[in-house]
């Protein structure tokens, strides 16, 4: 039996780097001459790295979470620290031995429980107060949250109501001028959307004015976007008309959030509980903060899920699964017409890495899953979809890639927005003109490749 339990492999170490420079310099540390000190036990990892200073750094990883502590001053969330000493633990068997914790690893190891359990009883505290009407404190909370509720309503109302009035303008103007305005145009009309409160509308807006600069044929893709708006400003106006899931889906659409905890704990929330395999993460800076989504699917449901967080400069993400992993756990999902987000609640067991591929469909499967979830959601930009035996195929100038079924029947055009990357090549490099699995996202665009395996997962 290795004593080190389940090891991760170099590639699931690498995702959790918060970039390209932190996984260089964690490579050039993930060597026994750098640790004077190192152990493992019970899912902790631990070791003194030399550092310029006259005392080494202090690193601490708990492979559960995960979760990083380090005594260098990086604001790099993990450290290279951190990812030179799981590359170490992840590579020759050995080369971190099981041992006994020192005391500081176990003062760190046992804060972090605390913390967990303190938090678990203040939601617990916070859920009994609120469902308790004998204090007038909770009773005048909910009240005060009914009124800004109400209060927000109105202005995206408000806020959709006028942008109504401004596609009306559009359309009789003609949207071949639409070009003659320039963009300023569209910046102010988004920024009046974020003044009502209404971001996701913002968004859409900002949408509108890219159109307009996207090429040949670009009014009959204004038109098309602009009728997906309206849709939106309609159903937003009329939702008490809508069935509770749509109705749910619009208020995801126009802005409005449902919290982690609300979700965890709605009286109409089912959890569901599978072996859930990570099948991509990726993180997307937007601005100051930077996004992080992870998607899953359940081995026995064969569901998807997408877990979404955000973290900024002082606010580290709060969640990180390096793909490959298989997570025993409970996920509860956002409500709405077709639910995707989920909220991570309890868990069950360590991640283990998984032991292979996950099954998949072929090209007509993956469109038929998008036209379904399409059908559901009319906003969607795409849905996930595991690709079993198709081959990449590049086009003769480098762009307009394929993903052809083994059979050579029929084929997905991949997003134009991907040919840049280099996991394209990567992927042509993995497959070697033979089929190979591929996870990635199924939409109006074409497919957005995120995973492969061959046979391990390795990011695109």
């Amino acid at each position: 039996m290795n004593p080190q339990g389940e090891r991760w492999t170099s590639e699931q170490v690498l995702a959790l780097a918060p970039d390209a420079p932190s996984r260089k310099a964690g490579s050039r540390l993930a060597a026994p001459g750098s640790w004077p000190e190192t152990g493992t036990r019970r899912g902790a990892v631990w070791g003194l790295c030399k550092g310029s200073g006259s005392e080494p750094y202090r690193t601490v990883v708990d492979t559960a979470g995960p979760a990083f502590t380090c005594s260098c001053p990086s604001r790099k969330f993990p450290c290279k620290h951190a990812l030179g000493l799981l590359l170490m633990w992840a590579g020759e068997e050995g080369a971190v031995a099981d041992g006994e914790p020192p005391a500081w690893v176990t003062e760190w190891l046992t804060a972090r429980q605390q913390r967990a359990e303190e938090k678990a009883s203040r939601r617990s505290n916070d859920l009994d107060g609120a469902g308790s009407s004998t204090g007038p404190a909770p009773a005048a909370s909910r009240e005060a949250a009914r009124r800004r509720a109400a209060q927000r309503a109105q202005r995206i109302a408000a806020g959709a109501t006028e942008l109504e009035q401004r596609l009306a303008d559009l359309l009789r103007s003609g949207l071949a001028t639409a070009d003659r305005a320039g963009y300023g145009t569209w910046d102010e009309t988004a920024a009046r959307m974020v003044d009502a409160q209404a971001p996701g509308l913002a968004s859409r807006v900002r949408e509108l004015g890219a159109v307009v600069a996207s090429g040949p044929d670009w009014p009959s893709r204004l038109l098309a976007e602009c009728s997906l708006v309206h849709l939106l400003d309609q159903a937003y106006l009329g939702m008490e008309r809508l069935p509770p899931a749509l109705a749910a889906t619009v208020r995801t659409r126009v802005g409005l959030t449902t919290d982690a905890a609300e979700v965890l704990t709605g009286a109409d929330t089912a959890t569901v509980r599978d072996r859930w395999l990570v099948l991509a993460q990726e993180d997307t800076e937007e601005g100051m903060l930077t996004s992080r989504r992870i998607w899953l699917r359940g081995e026995r449901t064969g569901r998807m899920a997408l877990h979404l967080s955000f973290g900024g400069r002082d606010r580290p993400l709060d969640l990180s699964l390096p793909r490959g992993l298989v997570l025993d756990a409970d996920l509860a999902y956002y409500p709405g017409a077709r639910p995707l987000r989920v909220a991570l609640g309890g868990r069950h067991a360590d991640p283990v890495p998984a032991g292979g591929p996950p099954p998949g469909g072929g090209t007509d499967a993956a469109l038929a899953a998008y036209g379904d979830a399409l059908r559901d959601d009319p906003w969607l930009d795409a849905w996930p979809v595991v690709l079993t035996d198709v081959v990449p195929i590049p086009g003769r100038d480098g762009e307009h890639w394929q993903l052809a079924d083994g059979d050579g029947e029929s084929a997905l055009p991949v997003d134009p927005r991907c040919t840049e990357r280099a996991g394209l090549w990567r992927l042509a490099a993995i497959s070697g003109g033979e089929p190979v699995t591929v996870f990635g996202e199924c939409g109006h665009r074409g497919f957005v490749p995120l995973t492969a395996w061959d046979p391990d997962p390795v990011a695109l």
